[in-house]
């Protein structure tokens, strides 16, 4: 009878032993994938990182398959982060701006105005992941920071985050005189696929002559491009994290078509019609990368035979308000001052720096910030649970100063 007893004691170790392993295994199976390169600071905080997140991967396939919640629900938890307190001196309001929900940081004294839009690819985080970032902002540069909670992919996909944060933007600038905000000094910033969103929205902008110019834009290692996955960037960091060559496609097909078929297509460069290639390909290309960005190895990709059927589910990579790199040069030279972050370890690194030449090559005032032990979403890490990086901290404070020498 004791046995009998014991039965489902020893089916529950068995199975608590059974996920441990697979957990274990998951770890080190994603980790073959993984590369850490030596320059990068604190290398084995970024493992833990890593490793945190494979296991919420892990998990959330696991709670997707017992029916429990999706696999997306579980990760957009974990990407939310931890939400901290108030910060001292700086208030915070919840709204809506032409129907977007908002946070506002309020400082002590505003003498500018940002608005963010978060990371993410375009699937993750919230107004909650960005809070700390936004709080120091606030803080540090006396500005009132709009944090905006646009729509996420692929329940909406494209333009319903880019029409989310327009939206946003304009109904601020049509109200600056309830914020007690200049209309001469109102930023828009955004990291990742919210630099992208920032600098789409930046381009619709800048020929309005209804509502105040911005004063500057300000991107954090942003995706600007669809066209070409194998610059010297995506090459030579292809497995470092947080974002894998692979993922930033996985992430630019959620948002554009709601999956990720097609998936080996795109990142061979066969979802590109020959035309297109050799209109844009004088703004995305590697010849326009510096050499010193090379040296750490790069193969000249030759594209695969286009294929019509792929590039006919993603042909809205031609639209500048999904690909701002695309612009015309007419809309280029209407941009505000920039700030351009880049990090040496990011796949996204030479769409940052492709834009920093578009830029400068159009009259456009750029001021560029380069994390050469940086890899991508370090800033988003700032004093999150002890796991922050100096470089983060550093790239953070450069925008600070931007933003206050404004």
């Amino acid at each position: 009878m004791a046995f009998f007893y014991l039965v489902p004691v020893i089916l529950l170790v068995i199975f608590v032993a059974s996920f441990i392993a697979a957990i274990i295994r998951t770890i080190q199976t994603e980790y073959a994938n993984c590369s850490i390169p030596p320059g990068v600071s604190n290398p084995g905080k970024l493992r833990l990182i890593v490793a945190v997140l494979i296991v919420a991967s892990t998990l959330g396939r696991i709670f997707e398959k017992m029916e429990l919640c999706s696999s997306l629900a579980v990760k957009r938890f974990v990407f939310s982060g931890w939400k901290p307190g108030p910060a001292p001196g700086v208030r915070q309001e919840d709204a809506r701006f032409g129907g977007v929900p908002v946070r506002l940081y309020w400082p002590r004294a505003v003498r500018s105005a940002v608005l963010l839009f978060h990371g993410g690819g375009w699937i993750f985080c919230s107004l909650d992941s960005h809070e700390r970032i936004c709080q120091y902002i606030a803080k540090e540069s006396s500005s009132l920071v709009v944090s905006v909670g646009y729509r996420l992919a692929p329940e909406h996909k494209y333009p319903a985050a880019y029409e989310d944060c327009l939206n946003a933007t304009q109904h601020f600038l049509q109200h600056l005189e309830r914020y007690g905000v200049d209309p001469a000094r109102v930023t828009v910033c955004g990291d990742s696929a919210g630099g992208n969103l920032a600098a789409a929205v930046s381009q619709t902008l800048a020929g309005r002559a209804d509502l105040p110019r911005l004063r500057a834009q300000i991107l954090i290692y942003p995706g600007l491009q669809a066209l070409d996955f194998n610059l010297p960037s995506y090459q030579q960091n292809q497995g470092v994290p947080l974002l894998f060559r692979e993922r930033a496609v996985f992430y630019s097909l959620q948002y554009v078509q709601g999956d990720t078929s097609n998936m080996q297509e795109v990142l061979e460069g066969s979802h590109i019609p020959p035309d297109m290639r050799l209109k844009y390909g004088k703004w995305v290309s590697p010849d326009n990368i510096p050499e010193e960005f090379k040296v750490r190895g790069y193969k000249p990709h030759k594209p695969c035979e286009f294929k019509p059927g792929v590039f006919e589910k993603v042909k809205r990579i031609r639209e500048t308000t999904l690909c701002p790199l695309f612009a015309e040069d007419e809309v280029i030279q209407q941009l505000p001052e920039s700030f351009i972050l880049t990090c040496e370890y990011d796949v996204l690194r030479d769409d940052g720096l492709l834009y920093k030449k578009r830029l400068e090559d159009n009259g456009v005032r750029v001021t560029w910030y380069h994390l050469e032990d940086g890899f991508h979403g370090v800033i988003n890490l700032f004093e999150y649970c002890g796991l922050s990086f100096p470089s983060g901290k550093r790239g953070l404070d450069r925008v600070v100063a931007f933003i206050k020498g404004l």
